[in-house]
């Protein structure tokens, strides 16, 4: 009797958070369809992905948000779900963009909203377009803007850390950016990958002391690992490479 009141429950939340989730990104897309200036846009888009935390009752919980250097950086972060960007949309400064597999760009609705607040899209296989968007990111990075990656690329059920690519720590040995190791806890329990309805989960975000590249003896794959290893630290998952 109490798995099923608690089954019933689960769903219901589940649909409220959908219900909430769509009450809070149409009117959100209306908005970055009309509203000028990139950086406008992005206050948007972090105001709206706080609400739906807030509204659902699972506003995630920061801690070491005094990291985050004030110049510009590059944000390395653990995906585990596809809450992940959401997350992270709610509570890093307007001025990170993120980068994504490019994927997400034949999404409509997904792709309209990533690229009015300026996503970077990438393509993961290794073919001629690959090496253009691996070339656009790195100019990115050049400019010193703040960038997000999340290194593993994708997202599967199984819990773990799964091995990282190299890109953002090459963008960030570019351009000489310090790069912010980022701990997600608790998007795998709300929302897993192959699930559809969201369940009631404690999130927080764990943001590590920064690791500057500029040693010009710390090779990509050294960064790569010591960011990994951070990560590591606070995730409670298992190292899965």
């Amino acid at each position: 009797m109490q798995a099923t009141i608690t089954t019933v429950s689960q769903r219901i939340y589940g649909f409220f958070s959908w219900l909430i989730f769509i009450s809070v990104i149409i009117p959100t897309i209306c908005l970055l369809a009309v509203i000028p200036g990139q950086l406008n846009r992005r206050v948007i888009a972090k105001k709206a992905a706080a609400l739906i935390f807030f509204v659902t009752g699972v506003t995630p919980r920061v801690i070491g948000y005094e990291n985050l250097p004030d110049e510009g950086s590059v944000v390395v972060a653990n995906h585990a779900s596809y809450l992940d960007g959401i997350i992270l949309t709610a509570v890093l400064p307007p001025r990170f963009t993120f980068v994504i597999k490019r994927e997400m760009s034949r999404i409509p609705f997904a792709s309209f909203l990533l690229r009015r607040i300026g996503s970077e899209f990438v393509d993961r296989a290794r073919n001629q377009r690959n090496m253009i968007d691996a070339r656009r990111i790195m100019y990115v990075a050049g400019t010193g803007r703040s960038l997000v990656f999340f290194p593993e690329g994708s997202i599967r059920h199984e819990t773990g850390l799964r091995h990282f690519h190299q890109g953002a720590f090459a963008a960030a040995k570019r351009g000489n950016l310090k790069l912010v190791p980022v701990a997600i806890r608790g998007s795998r329990d709300m929302l897993p990958a192959k699930q559809v309805l969201p369940i009631r989960a404690t999130l927080e975000v764990v943001i590590k002391p920064a690791i500057s590249p500029e040693s010009a003896q710390t090779s990509i794959r050294d960064l790569l690992q010591v960011c990994r290893n951070s990560i590591l630290e606070d995730l409670n998952e298992p190292d899965t490479p």
